[in-house]
């Protein structure tokens, strides 16, 4: 692994967290026409078709690939795709989506026995935080439920995060792939008990050019590209030179919404924005630095 990151490897790294940061300006216009589980069951249809085809199945138990497309398929994204459609701005869900971070922790705390370090719970006060003032701001755009609901499509992220650390070293992107095919059929039952046969045969009839351009990008340019490109990034350098930029992923979020969407960027959530993003920081760069602090020390 190089120690240091390329200029082309830093824009390719730029590239996916432009795409995975825009994506939720993506979704909502996808929303506009297309019901949540119809949306979900198409991003996981296509993206499993054709990439099955040519990437072979990772060597892992089929109970993980279908845990692993149950929890970050069916659940993140139904719950996600719901919210979004009247319950919160694409701006806020890219950054409250994040906590997924602290919920990984404390899920490894509580089954691996992991230890939290000082720091972690600062980052963790800081980022609760940054929710509370979210939540005493809730209007039409946002409200409660649809704050709760995203931060449950970030527990579901963060199961789905532990399964895969079960799965070990595999090709990310054909493990994402092949998981995909457990979380379509429950989100086909799901759009016609939720979305219902009405909606979903009006969203096939009316949907225009853009509309399934939304979907495709879901698929492709999110999943396929994005995880891809990123799975490959990280085995070429170390996880700490390119993990970092992740944090970018909300930041272009919100920048996207508010350009695309007219999303209003009061202060409350530019501040909240903040606190969330210093404490995602302190998580992920807090114990290294401390550590070698220590280290210099001693």
């Amino acid at each position: 692994m190089s120690t240091a990151l390329p200029t082309r490897h830093l824009l390719l790294a730029l590239a996916v967290v432009t795409i995975w940061g825009s994506n939720f300006v993506v979704i909502k216009i996808a929303l506009h026409v297309m019901p949540p589980m119809l949306l979900a069951a198409l991003r996981f249809t296509l993206a499993f078709l054709p990439a099955c085809l040519l990437l072979p199945r990772p060597a892992v138990r089929w109970r993980n690939l279908a845990a692993y497309g149950l929890f970050t398929g069916t659940a993140q994204f139904s719950l996600l795709y719901l919210a979004m459609r009247s319950q919160i701005s694409p701006g806020l869900a890219s950054l409250v989506i994040q906590t997924q971070v602290f919920f990984t922790l404390g899920l490894a705390v509580w089954l691996a026995r992991e230890r939290v370090r000082g720091l972690q719970w600062l980052g963790l006060a800081l980022a609760a935080a940054g929710l509370g003032v979210i939540a005493a701001h809730t209007d039409g755009s946002t409200t409660p439920l649809g704050l709760l609901m995203v931060m449950g499509a970030a527990f579901c992220w963060a199961c789905g995060n532990l399964v895969g650390k079960r799965a070990g070293a595999v090709n990310m992107l054909a493990y994402v792939v092949w998981s995909s095919a457990f979380a379509v059929p429950p989100l086909l039952v799901l759009a016609v008990l939720v979305d219902g046969p009405a909606q979903i045969a009006h969203a096939l009839a009316t949907a225009d050019a853009l509309t399934w351009g939304a979907v495709a990008w879901q698929a492709v340019a999110n999943t396929l590209f994005g995880y891809g490109l990123w799975s490959w990034l990280l085995s070429r350098h170390p996880a700490g030179h390119i993990v970092p930029l992740a944090l970018l992923v909300p930041v272009v979020g919100m920048a996207t919404s508010a350009l695309w969407l007219a999303e209003p960027l009061p202060v409350w959530k530019l501040g909240a924005t903040a606190l969330v993003l210093g404490g995602l920081a302190i998580n992920l760069f807090g114990p290294r630095l401390l550590s070698g602090w220590r280290a210099r020390q001693g």
